[in-house]
């Protein structure tokens, strides 16, 4: 995790390496533009990691009957959950910190957009959770891990593809509401090769949707393991 993180955060300074004074004036639309689109390729593959760490340890210890002794598999299914979640708020919260940091050190004219910065963390948060419930749910009824992992890696390029095709195909599966929640847009003009940058809406409806998911596979996949023969 701290690998796959690092690797972004270096992809992200990169990033900033040649900034004018144009894109300076835009340094938070283009923070706020960027990673969502890394986070469609890196955090899918982090939940994947987290949730097969934490679900293999008792497969390969054969250790979910002992676990059972104590607690109640819904309560088992919860502390997966809980732990998993923890690391993946640490994330977000670690991307926040970077753009922070680079608007000082890059000196954007801007001033910090507190409220997108504060919906960029909820939006990321939320979708990485959904995910991380996907991935544990798979984790935990596969003693093969393979198969949550290379969901993962598929996921997270269905949903970094899926970010350049109508808005409404991202909506299709839950890897797409990195791109679905973003709050900036971009527009290229392949003349001059510049990029310019603006906020768009919100998508409410988006943020109830990948909710009810959220709610969904929370409720099947507890009843689920709770079901499983350990």
């Amino acid at each position: 995790m701290a690998a796959l993180l690092g690797f972004q955060l270096l992809w992200f300074f990169w990033g900033l390496k040649h900034m004018d004074a144009g894109k300076l004036q835009q340094g938070w639309l283009l923070c706020l533009y960027q990673f969502p689109v890394l986070n469609a390729i890196i955090l899918p593959v982090v939940t994947a990691v987290v949730a097969s760490r934490l679900s293999d340890v008792e497969h390969k210890g054969q250790t979910f009957r002992l676990l059972n002794t104590v607690m109640p598999a819904g309560k088992l299914f919860d502390a997966k959950f809980l732990c998993g979640a923890f690391y993946l708020l640490a994330i977000v919260i670690i991307q926040v910190v970077a753009m922070l940091l680079a608007g000082y050190v890059k000196g954007f004219t801007e001033s910090p957009p507190l409220p997108q910065l504060g919906y960029y963390l909820l939006f990321t948060a939320w979708v990485s959770l959904t995910l991380l419930l996907i991935q544990q749910i798979v984790s935990l009824l596969s003693t093969n891990q393979m198969i949550p992992l290379s969901l993962g890696l598929l996921g997270g390029f269905a949903g970094l593809f899926i970010m350049y095709l109508p808005p409404q195909f991202a909506k299709l599966i839950p890897w797409g509401y990195y791109g679905v929640l973003m709050q900036v847009g971009m527009n290229w003009d392949r003349e001059t090769r510049i990029s310019d940058f603006y906020w768009t809406d919100i998508d409410w409806p988006g943020f109830l949707t990948i909710t009810a998911a959220f709610l969904l596979f929370y409720s099947g996949g507890r009843a689920l393991f709770r079901r499983k023969e350990v």
